[in-house]
């Protein structure tokens, strides 16, 4: 870890926890991790940061009070070690078997947290990933979803599905070996992998864990996997443990901060106590994002964000080709960067703008300095993604008075209320229907735009999230609890020295 300065004791301590986003790469969760850091000079940040290669470089300016990044590659080269032998190598695949059959046995879910937590003691000793690279973990595997009764077992899995699913889950457990936070708050800004640095500290050294989802990470994962090329017994055993892990996050948080009311659903639904949910709507600083100015001269749909499958930008491209076909001189300009491994998904969606007859008409703009700009070029705002949290690029375009199109999803519909138009997500008529109405009707996206930036002046402002979440932390540092008690398992536990897609 990079200490940038010497610790103020007075000061409260939170590490963050990250997982493809802050400080590696830009998006609305990060330019949120970014506003808390930004926004509380007073508190000491940590983050572990949950990466692809380890490689990636830092692209966030980190003021002084960040005391040091961790990066944690999931896809890098494999860590050092020997798999252990001897009585020591049978405890480790006795808990993995345990931690396997959680996952694809509903009776025997209860085993998931004790494997979990004796999997982190072999990671922090150096023990698990070389276990999950040799024959033998392949061979646990194999025997658990071939025992007779497990719906996993009438698929035939084979051993290149075994395979494939023994290495997914040794990437996705690498975080397991990161030293926890041993003090402080841990924060976890998504679900998912980012969470397991948190899980084991709050195991080892009691503290306080406190889970912000802006999507829900389960419910991505399963859209994900929809389209996976993966056979069904690797997704049974992979979103096994996405959806095992969490429940387990969901209970052991001391508390869950939804960015919208829509995920409180399905926290509810995993298991959280409703009584340890607040929800927390992002904000922005409107003097940072103010009136666009007049539209432009012709009609223009805007979109901005990043270019990935998520976004559905091919939906959007559906759309456009609609509007097109009744207002001829309309354009659709896409502001945004493409991540790593996204260009495929760009190409293909130029390939669909062009086959439609509209590949002049659509312009991939890329990053934009100013992401105003990227508000101010429409004369709609649009956004058609088929998950999200309570996305900044609505709120952010609503501060700047422009009139939205947006998709249901997430927290979108509460973001909007009633100055903007929301449609259902994946279906281009719906969304060119309401394009078209607010492009022709230019005194109704006027008002729209003015009751959109006064909407978020009154309810969704940067100050009151920062203000929120430094209660927040000074609250839960306060309450820090002992460590809690071992979980006792059936059978002699090993301890130790103390975006699962590229």
């Amino acid at each position: 870890m990079h200490v940038q300065h010497r610790a103020r004791h007075d000061a409260a301590r939170v590490t963050l926890l990250t997982e493809g986003t802050y400080p590696h790469s830009h998006g609305g969760v990060s330019v949120w991790c970014d506003q808390l850091v930004t926004g509380m000079p007073d508190i000491e940040f940590d983050v572990i940061a949950v990466t692809g290669t380890g490689r990636e470089p830092l692209v966030w300016d980190l003021p002084g009070h960040v005391r040091g990044v961790l990066p944690v590659p999931l896809w890098g080269a494999a860590p050092d070690g020997r798999p252990p032998r001897g009585r020591s190598g049978r405890q480790l695949a006795d808990a993995y078997e345990r931690f396997l059959t959680a996952l694809v046995d509903p009776a025997a879910e209860a085993g998931f947290a004790p494997a979990l937590y004796t999997l982190a003691a072999q990671a922090a000793a150096g023990r698990l990933s070389p276990f999950l690279r040799d024959d033998r973990a392949i061979a646990v595997l194999t025997a658990v979803w071939n025992r007779p009764g497990l719906a996993v077992r009438e698929a035939r899995p084979s051993l290149h599905d075994a395979l494939t699913a023994t290495a997914l889950l040794e990437h996705a457990l690498r975080p397991l070996a990161a030293p926890p936070p041993r003090s402080g708050v841990a924060h976890a800004v998504s679900g998912g992998l980012a969470v397991l640095p948190g899980l084991v500290a709050r195991e080892r050294h009691g503290v306080p864990l406190l889970l912000t989802e802006h999507g829900v990470y389960l419910r991505e994962r399963y859209l994900g996997h929809r389209t996976a090329t993966y056979r069904w017994p690797v997704k049974a055993v992979v979103l096994g443990f996405f959806r095992l892990l969490a429940e387990e996050s969901y209970r052991r948080a001391a508390l869950i901060t939804p960015g919208n009311r829509y995920n409180r659903l399905w926290e509810e639904q995993g298991g959280a106590d409703p009584a340890a949910i607040r929800t927390v709507y992002n904000g922005v600083d409107p003097a940072a994002f103010p009136p666009a100015g007049p539209e432009p001269d012709t009609p223009t749909l805007s979109w901005a964000g990043r270019v990935d499958p998520i976004k559905d930008l091919e939906t959007l491209i559906r759309a456009f080709a609609l509007v097109r076909d009744r207002l001829p001189q309309a354009r659709l300009r896409l502001f945004g960067g493409t991540p790593r491994g996204g260009e495929t998904y760009r190409e293909r969606c130029e390939a669909l703008a062009a086959a439609l007859g509209h590949g002049d008409a659509v312009r991939f703009e890329g990053r934009v300095d100013d992401i105003k700009d990227a508000y101010a070029a429409g004369s709609v705002v649009m956004l058609s993604s088929i998950s999200e949290g309570f996305p900044f690029t609505l709120i952010e375009a609503m501060s700047c008075g422009r009139a939205t199109v947006s998709t249901d999803v997430g927290g979108v519909r509460e973001a909007v209320g009633d100055t903007g138009l929301v449609v259902p997500p994946r279906d281009p008529a719906a969304m060119a229907a309401a394009a078209l109405e607010l492009l022709g009707d230019p005194a109704r996206r006027g008002a729209m735009g003015e009751a959109a930036r006064l909407r978020v002046i009154e309810q969704f402002t940067l100050r009151q999230t920062i203000d929120t979440f430094r209660a927040v932390y000074r609250e839960l540092a306060a309450g820090r609890t002992e460590p809690p008690a071992r979980i006792v398992l059936p059978s002699p536990a090993v301890t130790g020295a103390g975006s699962l897609t590229r």
